[in-house]
């Protein structure tokens, strides 16, 4: 045998196997990470779906309570209507100069309340004008009379001062005495229903129960009506 042919034959042989042990261990790394790699991700995904799934879950459910909840409200304070003869509701809140007001200030007294939906409007001045107008006649009759509607002191207090106004006026921004008083209710305009403040006066007598209560009351004439019921007491 010659050198040339040696030199080939014993190449072959060791080149041969090696190279066929070389490319399983190849392929098995390269498997072995996409392996890897996909399971991580995996794991990402689902969680994220999760989470994420769940927040719509989430959201769907309260999104539907919030209106849910206003026709509730509006249904409970439907029900809940101030009856004649029942004993008028306590209330503790500011007035116009900024000091408390309480039924406790009254007691012994008749007392009218006319809850007005908005400072300085059309209707609400007029009402608020006709009872300053009758105030001394009130006196005389033993009747105090206070105005009160949602609206801030400051409001209040501009209110007053703009139209000469001598009845003591209540601000009640978080409804407390409007809903208790039954002056707090489902309102409708322009096709649409809301919440907000029924026109509505009372009269307490000295025994501190409820006399009379006037619902959607007209403004035109209804302080000269309040103060003849007061006399009548």
């Amino acid at each position: 045998m010659s050198k040339k042919s040696r030199t080939k034959s014993s190449k072959a042989p060791s080149g041969g196997p090696t190279a066929k042990k070389k490319a399983p261990a190849k392929w098995a790394t390269t498997q072995a990470k996409p392996a890897k790699t996909q399971r991580t991700p995996a794991r990402k995904s689902t969680g994220s779906a999760a989470k994420s799934g769940s927040h719509q879950a989430a959201s769907k459910q309260l999104n539907p309570a919030k209106p849910a909840a206003s026709p509730e409200k509006a249904k409970a304070t439907k029900t809940s209507v101030l009856a004649e003869g029942q004993k008028a509701p306590p209330f503790r809140l500011p007035r116009d100069g900024g000091e408390l007001v309480t039924q406790a200030d009254y007691a012994g007294q008749k007392l009218v309340l006319f809850f007005y939906p908005r400072a300085d409007t059309p209707g609400c001045t007029r009402e608020a004008i006709d009872f300053t107008r009758l105030a001394g006649a009130f006196k005389a009759a033993g009747t105090a009379v206070l105005g009160i509607s949602a609206d801030p002191l400051k409001a209040q207090e501009k209110f007053r001062d703009k139209h000469k106004l001598a009845i003591p006026l209540i601000s009640d921004e978080k409804h407390e005495m409007l809903e208790a008083y039954g002056a707090w209710g489902e309102k409708s305009m322009y096709g649409k229903s809301f919440l907000g403040i029924l026109r509505t006066t009372v009269l307490i007598g000295t025994d501190g129960k409820v006399a009379r209560v006037w619902r959607s009351v007209k403004v035109d004439g209804h302080a000269d009506e309040v103060l003849e019921a007061a006399r009548s007491l």
